[in-house]
């Protein structure tokens, strides 16, 4: 006989509560209200017959009467338990996201902020340099006498050139409309000319540097004289942005010029003048292709600048090659020639000189004959008038001058290796164009001119590169300033002393023969190597015919024929 058990048919005896029971009003802890809850949970799973059996001991059982949970509250119950899971995790993700944007906006604000302030900086700074006092005039000693006597009142240089009032219209900003080319040879006082000149204005609107050949080290001495740090400060990189890519230094130097335009425009609208950039000593340039695309550059912008009334750029060149590239585009350049000061302005500063500072007087044949040895060149004048015996001095200047020239350029003669050939070229060269002029000077009429004074041979420079047979070498000559070349494109001596120098030479016993055994030296060895020796071996029993000339492009070709056809021709 088989018995079935049924669970839900087992009634349990009701639990009657006692009658000393009272209910506590202590509130329930934490760990008293989860003991209920589960107690609770474990009922109603009891209750809807998920228990499997009778309660353990320790379980509520249900009450007699108690309505059973449908289906629904369970189903309500595990969507609230599913939905307490993922409502933690959605938070912490809205959270990080939260945390992220605004990370990334302080982060771009703070770089955006910085950029900004770095521009207005970079052009504050560069405004800056324009203003009253320039290193320039800190470094520069701008009196090259000894300090005046304390009881003289009179500031003035000793020396005035005529060219300084065209100077100084236009540094103070009155020439305006031209970019301006000072040439001229070494030490005829361009420098001295705009440093006084911004003197007078005291460094305001004007700024000045050297050139270098080198394009690194000139774009860093135009970051000096503009307070421009080409982003070399910078430090966006902190923000993640990125700077200015590393490139060429051409390309820096443009990056100034365009931040030194935003300061130009801002200068015209408040002051109406503008403003004057000075490149001294431009001819140190490479004349190779970065020196050349580097004054084409300053070039352009100096054009534009000038046409527009905003900056005016002035070069000053002791070389003739930088007037020569820079003919080739200007529209706006207007050339100022610097020479040698004439016979009576040079006199006379000499005896301004001396009578000021050492109270004295000298002699007229004494200062005839300092002219004579040295001319109006300004350098050496003013060597010359701060020395105690002033034709001493001469002598030691034309001494430096010819040993200058004789160093560089002296000829060796017949017995000469042929290994110097190339510098002999070169030296030999710059004598035969020095005794031309020689032989100009003693053909000349009269070597003084009333209001010039000396009056030093030239000759044309196409008539130059004639003399000498060579083109190339003129630059050269002009660079080492044993010749020079004026606006003109008139070849002299690059100073009287130098010119001392070339008569002294030239005159010397032997000069002529010396001169001429070289130059057959040379055309000997360039001879010999045009010439192609030919050897024929084993000529026997046969007379042999060469036809062709190889310089045709016919080639050489050997036949051979009998001697009766020989005794026949």
């Amino acid at each position: 006989m088989a018995f079935r058990f049924y669970p839900s048919l087992i009634r349990f005896p009701k639990l009657s509560r006692p009658s000393s029971f009272k209910p506590t009003t202590t509130k329930p802890t934490s760990s008293s209200f989860q003991t209920q809850s589960y107690l609770l949970l474990q009922q109603k799973r009891y209750a809807n017959g998920y228990g499997g059996g009778p309660p353990t001991p320790g379980q509520v059982a249900p009450q007699p009467g108690q309505p059973e949970d449908s289906s629904n509250d369970n189903a309500t119950e595990s969507t609230r338990d599913r939905t307490s899971d993922w409502r933690p995790t959605l938070f912490k993700m809205f959270e990080s996201a939260a945390t992220t944007v605004v990370s990334l906006f302080v982060l771009g604000l703070a770089g955006y902020g910085y950029h900004r302030y770095y521009k207005y900086l970079v052009l504050q700074k560069m405004e800056n340099a324009f203003k009253p006092g320039d290193p320039v005039l800190d470094l520069a000693a701008l009196d090259k006498a000894p300090p005046p006597n304390p009881v003289d009142n009179d500031n003035e240089h000793w020396i005035r050139l005529k060219e300084q009032q065209k100077i100084d219209a236009i540094v103070d900003g009155s020439d305006r409309g031209h970019y301006h080319l000072l040439i001229g040879e070494k030490g005829t006082g361009k420098s001295s000319m705009l440093l006084d000149a911004m003197q007078k204005v005291g460094g305001e609107g004007v700024s000045m540097f050297e050139a270098h050949a080198d394009p690194e080290i000139f774009r860093i001495r135009l970051g000096k004289a503009l307070d421009y740090e080409f982003h070399e400060d910078y430090i966006g990189s902190l923000f993640s942005i990125r700077g200015p890519r590393d490139t060429t230094a051409l390309l820096d130097i443009e990056r100034a010029f365009n931040k030194l335009e935003k300061i130009a425009l801002r200068r015209r609208k408040d002051v109406g003048k503008p403003l004057v950039l000075i490149i001294n000593s431009t001819h140190l340039l490479r004349d190779d292709d970065d020196g050349r695309d580097l004054l084409e550059l300053i070039q352009q912008r100096a054009e534009q600048w000038a046409a527009s009334n905003l900056i005016t750029v002035v070069l000053n060149s002791d070389d003739y090659w930088v007037y020569e590239r820079l003919k080739q585009y200007a529209t706006r350049m207007e050339v100022l020639p610097v020479l040698d000061l004439p016979k009576n302005q040079a006199i006379s500063a000499l005896i301004k000189y001396r009578a000021r500072y050492y109270k004295e007087e000298p002699k007229s044949e004494i200062l005839e004959q300092v002219y004579e040895k040295i001319g109006g060149r300004l350098s050496f004048l003013n060597q010359v008038a701060r020395s105690k015996d002033m034709l001493h001095t001469c002598d030691k200047i034309c001494r430096a001058e010819k040993t200058w020239f004789l160093n560089n350029c002296w000829i060796l003669g017949e017995e000469m290796d042929d290994d110097v050939m190339d510098q002999q070229k070169y030296a030999s060269a710059a004598m035969v164009l020095a005794k031309a002029l020689v032989d100009q000077e003693n053909e000349q009429e009269s070597m003084y001119d009333p209001e010039t004074g000396r009056i030093l041979p030239q000759i044309p420079l196409h008539k130059a590169r004639e003399i000498m047979t060579r083109a190339d070498f003129i630059k050269d000559y002009d660079h080492i300033n044993i010749f020079t070349i004026d606006a003109q494109a008139m070849v002299r001596a690059d100073s009287v002393p130098m010119l001392n120098a070339f008569r002294q030479i030239c005159n010397e016993e032997g000069f002529e023969q010396h001169l001429q055994a070289t130059l057959d030296r040379i055309s000997a060895i360039e001879s010999l190597g045009r010439t192609r020796e030919i050897v024929a071996k084993d000529l026997i029993g046969n007379v042999y015919q060469i036809h062709g000339r190889a310089d045709r492009g016919e080639g050489l070709r050997i036949s051979t024929k009998s001697k009766a056809d020989d005794e026949k021709d």
